[in-house]
């Protein structure tokens, strides 16, 4: 059976991403790319790289165009989404990609965000303990952060275990530049970047408090850094043990936390992550230790934050709101050099 997807908001990074992903999903067809200034543009003048749909040309981001179909999709500027939402038939199957659903907390909300709060929805990150079911049995799924996933997978079995104090976490993370959008701007040009790394929404990132929500951390200090690529994020998470630790007892920990799970990976002792070997995947790359000189737990994590950080977290999600195989679409095998 085929399933039809529209995609408000497909012009943008990870909305090309989602698209590239339907292009070879065997179940999943595009119904509707919708745009904002590009409406009635080809979508290869915007995506060139996508030649399966070098006969369509993008549609309004508006509910008239998107309601109808199977599933839709939601790669919108964050603030966005739940108005468009609010206006789509009650039951209509949707999946955002922004961060209007994905705070339970109002208060973090308008502390981080601003504006008044829109209601959380199933939080879209099926490795959580039971949040797979939970997904599947949703209508309505807010898809994580890209900095989130990377650095949730990492934490959440610290905490969950008992293993790492919940109050003591530092997280130091680098992203490429396609995580700030294709909006122009100074600061991403590449002479700006090229050959440079900065901090940036330092001591303040919008995504701590889904971080502390997803994996009952209390206390998160997290520096994004800006890093010169296009894409990717590692995140190097470290928190103060419970009680002395060694690098056998977290390597354990994760590893029993995603036994069997398809796209997170704990890599060979010894080996650890780099963005590039999960470029165009679905796959979260973990290797775990501790450090010798504070005794604190070190966990680095890798995804490609337009991969599971974005448009692949997207299909995972629809695959099981619609009943299908979780993986179909998606690939743990990256592109390199």
């Amino acid at each position: 059976m085929t399933y039809q997807v529209a995609v408000a908001g497909a012009s943008g990074y990870a909305g090309g991403e989602v698209l590239r992903m339907l292009a070879d999903h065997p179940q999943l067809e595009v119904a509707a790319a919708g745009a904002h200034s590009q409406a009635g543009e080809p979508i290869t003048a915007v995506h060139p790289h996508l030649t399966a749909y070098a006969d369509r040309r993008f549609c309004e981001n508006a509910p008239e165009r998107l309601a109808g179909a199977d599933l839709v999709v939601m790669t919108l500027p964050h603030g966005q989404s739940a108005a468009l939402a609010a206006e789509l038939p009650t039951g209509t199957k949707i999946v955002d990609l922004g961060a209007d659903h994905r705070l339970d907390d109002a208060a973090a909300w308008e502390a981080y965000y601003g504006g008044p709060h829109a209601g959380s929805w199933t939080y879209g990150l099926p490795e959580l303990p039971g949040q797979r079911e939970a997904i599947a049995a949703s209508d309505r799924v807010a898809a994580t952060g890209c900095y989130a996933v990377s650095v949730t997978l990492a934490l959440r079995p610290l905490v969950e275990s008992g293993l790492a104090e919940a109050d003591d976490v530092v997280v130091v993370a680098a992203s490429g530049t396609s995580g700030a959008g294709n909006s122009p701007k100074k600061r991403l040009l590449a002479t700006e970047v090229m050959g440079s790394m900065s901090p940036y929404k330092t001591g303040a990132h919008q995504h701590v408090p889904e971080i502390k929500q997803a994996t009952g951390a209390t206390g998160v200090s997290m520096t994004p850094l800006l890093a010169p690529m296009p894409r990717g994020i590692i995140a190097t998470v470290t928190a103060k043990p419970a009680a002395a630790a060694t690098a056998a007892d977290v390597r354990d920990v994760l590893a029993k936390a995603y036994d069997g799970e398809h796209f997170v990976h704990l890599l060979p002792e010894g080996a650890w992550p780099a963005t590039g070997a999960t470029y165009g995947t679905n796959a979260a790359h973990l290797q775990g230790g501790v450090d010798l000189d504070s005794g604190r737990i070190i966990v680095v994590s890798a995804v490609d934050n337009l991969g599971k950080g974005a448009a692949g977290q997207v299909v995972q999600c629809a695959n099981l709101m619609l009943g299908l195989p979780e993986a179909t679409g998606l690939t743990v095998n990256g592109v390199a050099p």
